[in-house]
């Protein structure tokens, strides 16, 4: 009899009774009172409380005879040796499971011991893009562009911090009421974030943004309607011509996905630095280096910020700068190293709209502490920064490239830009936007630098010549 067919038995059934003896003719037995108490039914919370009771006395007992100094990085050894004392504890104290109780209980031990509990079935999940804990008895998931709430709990604050101290601890990193909050990596490049009390009121909040185990293609965002093979077209041939490009968008728009794409067009042969806070680009280049920001330590030293980075990386001779995310004053020095010979660079940035794109870059330069003028600034911007591509989540979930705009110049105290494609909707069909990224009949003015380089576009990708 399995485990929650024995528990459920224990809790509806009286203890048995001697088998009763041949009937007797007699007067017939009163009927018992109305009133007679009832034993009630198990609840699901019941034997959901006796599973997680056996589960927790099963794990301590397993981290009891397990050696602490264990390498957790030998996982298939250790999952051996974990099974290996799970099966003893089991026929130690008598546990009858089913296959599928056994396996089930088995893997939620093993994520206890060597991965992240609850989170691990998420984790590996690969169509949810995102995951977020809100305290332990609320988790939601972002799956196709859409959030939803999970059946997945935590036992209590105590053991969500058990795992957030699993995330942080292998980093060297730390988390308490002293540092509420930390950015961090796991270990297969997925993004968190994690708030604690006394900061969050609902308490220990984990975010997640997944990596993507396979990196989107080009033909990925083609069939999901992001692009077209024309605008592809056209941002192969301007990273190849080193033309200065900045994706803009709001959060979880894309933006470093399609960065990540852009930069699979780099030629062989070029020396790529990459920095970001978190290391999240894959780029496929042979000779690529990536920096990442280190923050201070418990001292508050040592902190390595994304501006020393790109000040350093121009030591570093390379050919092609890409700056993960302009957030503050790096934007200073990125502008500068775009002006200075490193062409073809590449940074996203938070803007809603790629007239707001250049407004927060003149702010993030401003953070840099500099004493120029606002045309100065707007200046450099100008000569630095040859197109924007902006991408949006749109109401539907989906994530699409909406504009690519060129940067033209500097007249009077505004920088103008022209339009070359955008995205124009036509509806809505099955919840669905349906619509199409589209030229404007524009051609770009750095054309002749994608000539230079030998690479001739047809018109016909610029709404010339169609009728």
């Amino acid at each position: 009899m399995s485990l929650l067919r024995r528990i459920q038995g224990n809790q509806s059934s009286p203890a048995a009774a001697p088998s009763p003896e041949p009937a007797r003719p007699g007067p017939a037995p009163e009927p018992p009172p109305p009133s007679a108490p009832r034993r009630p039914l198990p609840t699901t919370t019941g034997l959901r409380d006796a599973y997680a009771d056996l589960k927790s006395r099963i794990q301590n007992k397993l981290l009891a005879e397990l050696e602490p100094t264990l390498d957790l990085s030998r996982t298939e050894e250790l999952r051996a040796m974990i099974e290996e004392k799970f099966d003893a504890v089991l026929a130690e104290d008598h546990i009858v499971l089913s296959r599928l109780e056994r396996q089930r209980l088995f893997e939620q031990i093993v994520a206890e011991i060597l991965g992240y509990g609850p989170l691990e079935p998420l984790l590996r999940d690969d169509t949810i893009t995102e995951i977020m804990v809100n305290g332990p008895k609320k988790v939601y998931i972002e799956r196709n562009g859409k959030i939803e709430r999970t059946n997945v709990v935590f036992e209590d604050d105590e053991h969500l911090m058990r795992i957030i101290e699993r995330i942080v601890a292998p980093l060297g990193r730390r988390v308490d009421e002293s540092m509420p909050y930390v950015d961090a990596r796991l270990p297969d490049g997925s993004r968190v974030n994690i708030v604690i009390p006394p900061i969050s009121l609902i308490g220990p909040v984990v975010t997640i943004r997944k990596f993507y185990r396979t990196p989107l293609t080009v033909e990925d965002l083609i069939r999901l309607g992001s692009a077209t093979p024309e605008v592809m077209e056209f941002l192969k041939a301007c990273v190849q011509a080193k033309i200065n490009i900045v994706v803009s968008g709001g959060t979880g728009s894309g933006k470093t996905t399609l960065l990540n794409i852009l930069s699979g067009f780099i030629p062989e042969g070029e020396r790529i630095i990459t920095i970001e806070n978190a290391a999240e680009l894959q780029l496929r280049q042979e000779h690529v280096v990536t920096l990442e920001t280190r923050p201070p330590n418990i001292e508050g030293k040592g902190e390595i910020t994304m501006r020393d980075l790109v000040i350093n990386a121009l030591r570093m001779r390379p050919d092609r700068i890409i700056v993960g995310e302009c957030r503050g004053g790096e934007a200073f020095d990125m502008l500068q190293a775009m002006n200075t010979g490193h062409e073809g660079s590449m940074t996203t940035i938070h803007a809603n709209s790629p007239r707001d794109a250049l407004a927060r870059l003149e702010n993030m330069v401003l953070m840099a502490g500099t004493d120029l003028p606002h045309r100065a600034i707007r200046e450099q911007i100008a000569m630095a920064i040859d197109l924007i591509v902006q991408t949006a989540r749109m109401r539907d979930g989906s994530r699409k490239i909406v504009s690519l705009t060129e940067v033209q110049g500097l007249e009077g105290e505004v920088i103008t830009t022209t339009e070359l494609f955008k995205f124009e909707q036509y509806g809505m069909e099955g919840g669905k936007i349906v619509g199409r990224l589209v030229p404007t009949g524009i051609r770009p003015r750095f054309i002749d630098r994608l000539e230079e380089a030998g690479i001739r576009l047809p018109p016909s990708i610029f709404g010339i010549g169609r009728r």
